[in-house]
């Protein structure tokens, strides 16, 4: 995996802080973890981040979420997205499905992107009427980053069919998450070679 500041320095590329989850303790139902998974769509992520001229930071799973944000607000970086997957209530293990795209709520550039990501996760998701965003100004990372923010989560990993869903479209989630950060900037959404 790819942990450490690897960001590009040509240009004025956008600069995005890509932060997947340090959450090892949330088993997905299909095995493995939360941080796992998370890491997968990041590692997936670089190539088009590269090919559309997106610079980016990226946190260590080994650190705290705390060392996560102050590395992203310490970068001067544009954009902060988290990436999470959920979890129904213990009450209802494995009752809910579909992604949750969570922005800052008086954060309208982080609300423009929240709409930007659902939207595109409409297009590979199975069922696009469960794609939702949520203003939240309880997260961590969308209330204590500098940049606008959004925590995606990607969807439920315990409930069966989100969980494989995820992980049999990694790449999908990560070309979703990369062409939106593209449309969010105004660039070019460049297919890597």
């Amino acid at each position: 995996m790819y942990y450490q500041m690897a960001r590009a320095t040509q240009g004025n590329w956008p600069r995005v802080f890509i932060s997947p989850s340090v959450q090892e303790f949330n088993p997905f139902i299909t095995g493995e973890n939360e941080e796992y998974w998370m890491n997968q769509i990041a590692d997936a992520m670089i190539p088009y981040l590269q090919a559309s001229n997106i610079s980016f930071g990226r946190n260590n799973p080994n650190e705290t979420l705390s060392q996560a944000i102050a590395a992203s607000n310490a970068g001067g970086y544009d954009f902060h997205l988290a990436l999470h997957s959920n979890a129904s209530p213990a009450s209802m293990p494995g009752a809910f499905r579909g992604p949750n795209v969570y922005y800052y709520t008086t954060s309208a550039e982080g609300r423009r992107m929240a709409d930007i990501i659902a939207e595109n996760f409409r297009a590979i998701y199975p069922d696009p009427d469960l794609v939702i965003t949520v203003p939240s100004t309880t997260l961590a990372e969308l209330r204590r980053t500098v940049a606008p923010s959004n925590l995606v989560e990607v969807a439920y990993h315990d409930n069966w069919e989100d969980a494989t869903w995820i992980i049999n479209n990694i790449q999908p989630i990560a070309r979703a998450l990369v062409l939106s950060l593209t449309q969010f900037f105004g660039i070019p959404f460049v297919e890597p070679q």
